[in-house]
């Protein structure tokens, strides 16, 4: 009503108004008023314009461009024209002013008076319906955005204060926005983490590749001596300021503890990129023992689904290192990694691996490709398993579930004729099925295989791949170690104790006879 009054009365309006208006308690109004009346000139109805933009946010809310958005849309597309030839070049001139300089460190942040007309340029291109049709001045607002992310962007990016955050603002625009952040990926970056998630999520694959090598190459300065030289200094500081005199040693320890987290934190950044350059360097960090096993467990966790299949000289690089004395967590993420692949790939690696003297390494590469395999590939498996010297009954037990895991197909049917043939190994992983999966309708089918004579395996590795069983003492209720001699023994001791104690009320049984495998095991390398 009071925006009706003021058209109506005539009254002449000049910029001394306007201005004024928008610290009035009607002033959005009268301003709404005068950008949607024909009877104003078009400098005044874009000085209105600018002036709700300019607006201070009433109670929390940036109202001057809900008005705005409103009047413009009230406006005919016609009409609209002209006020868009000046408000655009002025909005633009406003978001290419340069950044206000950071203040003394303590000094409050120097205000920025550009994030009015980010909020109104993001408002008018995401306005549903349209009210921006022109294409070239639509780029022209698209384009004088990124300029402005790119021009102070950690400090922008982390403003509370605007009515659209910096985000919101990269989405609209899509991968243009985000094509110059790769050069802001460098050792002074306080939002690198930040960046490298939007670029992960918005960026085209020069972009993407762009970031790859500049993550890459921040890496290898955290790993270098001018790292730690650059650190040490800041580090004696901090413990001066906090009243710290820790000794040569133990700030040695704080620098690598330093190192570690800097290293972690760039490694998140990578998994989120991945490229060459990232792949090229995780690879580097893995394969180097003098790295530590956190460091190289670390790098190898970065490279979930990185590794190319078009590339052989990836997997060679991981075996390598499954074929050194790498520590068991290192193991671990490196046969992920090589699980992450095609298994027509790595099938016949996989399988080399099956002559290695370490059981723990054999088992974990036969789980990795049977986590890939179906049951047409039992036969294939079980014929690959190693001689009887130096396979562990934890092998046995371990494959046999996993067999019955396989898919497409009935794995005890494709189990079946390997009760009775084939070798020592192949014989003892496909009875160990019924350890896991079998049933007391199945001990007819074990009982023949009681007075089996065939030698069963043998390991005397280390105390935990010994072909042992725990059964009941004679004559006691106290339990004791079998050694197993026969893969009728490992039926007669393991297999049937452990069928039968499934249907067996929990109250009254008397202790399984060995632990039953984890069919999902995902520490393979882990003592059992």
């Amino acid at each position: 009503m009071a925006g009706a009054a003021f058209v109506s009365g005539g009254c002449r309006v000049d910029e001394t108004d306007i201005h004024r208006w928008e610290k009035t308690v009607y002033g959005p109004e009268k301003l709404k008023a005068v950008l949607i009346h024909d009877k104003y000139e078009t400098p005044l109805q874009v000085e209105a314009a600018l002036s709700l933009i300019r607006m201070e946010p009433r109670q929390g809310r940036h109202v001057g461009l809900g008005i705005l958005l409103e009047g413009l849309s009230a406006i005919p597309a016609e009409a609209r024209q002209p006020i868009w030839a000046t408000l655009i070049p002025a909005i633009i001139a406003e978001l290419r002013r340069p950044p206000p300089v950071p203040s003394p460190a303590g000094q409050p942040a120097p205000e920025d008076p550009s994030y009015p007309y980010k909020d109104a340029a993001f408002m008018v291109l995401s306005a549903e319906p349209p009210i921006l049709d022109d294409e070239v001045q639509k780029q022209n607002l698209k384009t004088a955005l990124i300029e402005w992310v790119l021009a102070d962007f950690e400090r922008r990016l982390d403003n509370r204060q605007q009515a659209y955050g910096m985000e919101q603002l990269l989405r609209l625009i899509g991968a243009p926005a985000v094509a110059g952040l790769p050069k802001l990926l460098n050792r002074e970056a306080r939002r690198l983490d930040q960046t490298a998630s939007l670029i992960a999520e918005l960026g085209d694959p020069a972009t993407k590749a762009a970031a790859s090598e500049q993550l890459a190459s921040v890496a290898r300065w955290t790993l270098s001596s001018e790292w730690l030289q650059q650190k040490k200094p800041e580090l004696q500081k901090a413990n001066e300021a906090s009243k710290l005199a820790p000794t040569e040693k133990q700030l040695e320890a704080q620098l690598a503890q330093y190192q570690d987290e800097e290293l972690f934190r760039l490694f998140g950044s990578m998994r989120k990129i991945g490229g060459r350059p990232v792949v090229e360097f995780l690879l580097g960090v893995a394969s180097d023992p003098a790295q530590g096993e956190k460091r190289r467990q670390a790098a190898l966790a970065a490279l979930e689904k990185q590794l190319s299949k078009d590339n052989p000289e990836d997997l060679r690089r991981v075996l390598g290192i499954v074929t050194k004395d790498a520590p068991d967590a290192v193991l671990d993420q490196a046969f992920r990694r090589i699980g992450e692949l095609p298994r027509e790939q790595i099938a016949e690696s996989l399988y080399g691996l099956f002559k290695m003297d370490k059981w723990k390494t054999r088992r974990a590469a036969a789980a990795t490709l049977l986590r890939l395999s179906t049951v047409k590939h039992i036969d294939e498996f079980l014929g690959k398993l190693p001689e009887p010297k130096g396979f562990a009954l934890p092998e046995a037990i371990t494959y046999g579930a996993l067999l019955g895991d396989l898919k497409e197909g009935v794995p005890v049917d494709a189990l079946r004729p390997h009760l009775t043939k084939g070798s020592p190994t192949a014989r003892a992983s496909a009875v160990a099925y019924y350890f896991t999966f079998g049933k007391p309708a199945d001990l007819e089918v074990l009982k023949p295989l009681e007075s089996d004579g065939t030698r069963a395996p043998t390991c005397d590795a280390d105390p935990d791949c010994k072909w042992t069983c725990e059964v009941a003492k004679s004559g006691s209720a106290e339990r004791e170690q079998r050694e197993i001699t026969t893969i009728g023994e490992f039926v007669r001791y393991c297999i049937e104790p452990a069928v039968e104690e499934r249907s067996t009320p929990p109250e009254n049984r008397a202790g399984a006879p060995l632990e039953k495998a984890d069919k999902t095991e995902e520490k393979p390398t882990e003592k059992r």
